[in-house]
């Protein structure tokens, strides 16, 4: 019966092979490698002939201060961008929804989806010679009105915001496709009913857009939770120098710069295993207090 299933549904199972493929080679057969966070990996011995040493890089990981410094960065960063960040596609979705005039629409949603195709190189770029003291339009308008120009790129208090607020232009547009998906859901009978009993489109937008998006808020929240140390290397690292590392370097910067430049392999797995261990522990969590108070969970 079995056999007759999966011949029956052949074509279906066809369309998912790749993706269990991709899967296999490039996610489960890579975890074997994370061996060497208990070994003294030495590229010309291999995994198999490297010396075990235990937990020996993991007592190494909160023993070096530096570690703390790099770890206060990244939660700080990651919890900016949530705070600020995630809901900065929701409003701009709701904002979209009440536009009527589709050619005006589309164009709109054509201009804020661009910057997600440009990489964070080009980018960088753009935030750069933005923010440049010498020519920046920002320090161009702080002249004007007779300030003197900040070296904003070069200034510590600045570089969190900076790649926060460079990191939600970049995205948000791209991020309310799934928020518009879901408003394009919303049984069109529960406005009317709303406005039969005198809702403005506030009121519309609080009481039944917002209660109807609801399940995709959370499921996508609680996936950004998951992700909590994971920033992304590219975005900080175009735009991390030396005069700003204090506040700005954060675990994937740190990771390239130990364990690619520094060759300490063994560490930097160890950095990675408890970035996902912390990640695991905050969707379990997170999924368990969303599905008690919420209903509404990933799984």
């Amino acid at each position: 019966m079995h056999k007759n299933y999966f011949l029956k549904h052949w074509a279906l199972y066809s369309m998912i092979l790749p993706g269990v493929v991709f899967f296999i080679i490039f996610k489960y057969i890579p975890l074997m490698g994370s061996i060497i966070a208990f070994q003294d990996y030495n590229v010309f011995k291999g995994i198999w002939d490297s010396s075990f040493v235990g937990l020996k890089h993991f007592d190494n990981l909160f023993a070096y201060p530096e570690f703390y410094r790099v770890l206060k960065n990244t939660i700080l960063i990651s919890l900016y961008k949530i705070i600020f960040g995630f809901p900065a596609p929701i409003i701009l979705a709701l904002l979209l929804n009440e536009i009527r005039k589709m050619a005006f629409k589309r164009t709109i949603q054509t201009v804020i989806y661009l910057p997600h195709f440009l990489s964070w190189v080009i980018v960088g770029g753009l935030v750069i010679n933005l923010l440049s003291p010498n020519y920046g339009i920002l320090n161009e308008l702080l002249r004007y009105f007779g300030f003197e120009p900040i070296f904003f790129l070069q200034e510590p208090g600045y570089f969190r915001s900076i790649i926060v607020v460079s990191g939600i232009w970049k995205e948000v547009g791209w991020s309310t496709i799934i928020f518009l998906a879901a408003l394009a859901g919303v049984n069109p009978d529960l406005y009317e009913a709303a406005e039969m009993d005198g809702a403005g489109r506030l009121r519309k937008a609080i009481s039944v857009t917002l209660p109807s998006i609801m399940p995709t808020v959370v499921v996508l929240l609680l996936l950004r939770i998951g992700d909590f140390l994971d920033l992304g290397f590219e975005q900080v690292y175009m735009l991390l120098n030396p005069l700003v590392k204090s506040t700005g370097e954060i675990i994937d910067t740190y990771i390239y710069e130990v364990g690619l430049l520094g060759a300490q392999f063994s560490y930097t797995t160890a950095i990675g295993i408890f970035k996902s261990i912390v990640g695991l522990i905050l969707i379990v969590g997170a999924n368990e207090l969303s599905k008690r108070y919420t209903d509404h969970s990933i799984y």
